[in-house]
């Protein structure tokens, strides 16, 4: 008797694991619909972007680093700043449903070719990753992603995402949203915005890092000028939904 219950107990025990492992993903899976349904109306206090890069520079030892982040309204930003991001990363931002599919087959085709294989993210996806996720490309990773961004799109309008990306977009080392870069880079308030000055934000991304918005190189003022004159092409601040 005590030989076959320790036997059924054994068998059950891989049972017992995959069932919690089951609920411990479903939970995981109804927390993501919870959280980017709370962040439709409810502004993010930070991002995992941001608290990746404060631990990470934490962990470099000592070192003079400052994370600048403030949330600033939609109203608040100069028009310019937003259909100027649109002209850099995605300008298909108001008709996709998320995903450009256009440009991940021509990323696709161009490895396919020998080139190096380049993103094709939308400003949906950004927000996802930036928000909820990790640095990274793995395929695991890119999975939750996808997921984030099938929630963000279906759950958010269009403006909510393009307003939680200008806020959340890193645009210099430790400098986060439209607040603190045109504080930092032009002494002005995200309102008072030009075009020229909104074309530079945007050519920083999507590495500002390497791309600075402080040092006048020649890339990025090219850079700029051709945002300049793709928003002017889309429309200008017309082009995005209401």
């Amino acid at each position: 008797m005590f030989r076959r219950n320790a036997t059924t107990a054994k068998r059950s025990l891989p049972r017992r694991v995959l069932r919690w492992i089951a609920l411990a993903i479903g939970a995981w899976f109804v927390l993501g619909i919870i959280a980017v349904a709370i962040m439709r109306f409810v502004h993010p206090l930070t991002s995992a972007f941001m608290i990746e890069r404060w631990f990470s520079a934490l962990a470099s030892g000592p070192r003079d680093f400052s994370l600048h982040y403030r949330w600033t309204p939609w109203d608040r930003v100069s028009p310019q700043l937003p259909i100027a991001l649109v002209a850099a990363e995605d300008q298909k931002f108001p008709y996709h449903h998320g995903f450009d599919l256009d440009a991940i087959q021509d990323a696709i085709e161009d490895a396919e070719g020998g080139d190096r294989l380049r993103g094709a993210s939308t400003i949906s996806q950004q927000v996802a990753k930036n928000l909820f996720l990790w640095n990274g490309r793995s395929f695991f990773r890119k999975g939750l992603e996808a997921y984030f961004t099938v929630l963000i799109e279906a759950m958010w309008p269009k403006r909510r995402i393009l307003e939680v990306y200008l806020n959340i977009a890193e645009f210099g080392d430790g400098i986060y949203g439209a607040a603190a870069a045109s504080e930092r880079f032009f002494h002005k308030t995200p309102a008072e915005l030009g075009t020229r000055e909104s074309a530079l934000l945007a050519a920083a991304l999507p590495n500002p890092r390497r791309y600075r918005v402080d040092r006048n190189s020649a890339f990025m003022q090219e850079r700029a000028a051709w945002i300049q004159r793709q928003a002017a092409q889309l429309g200008g601040p017309a082009y995005l939904p209401r």
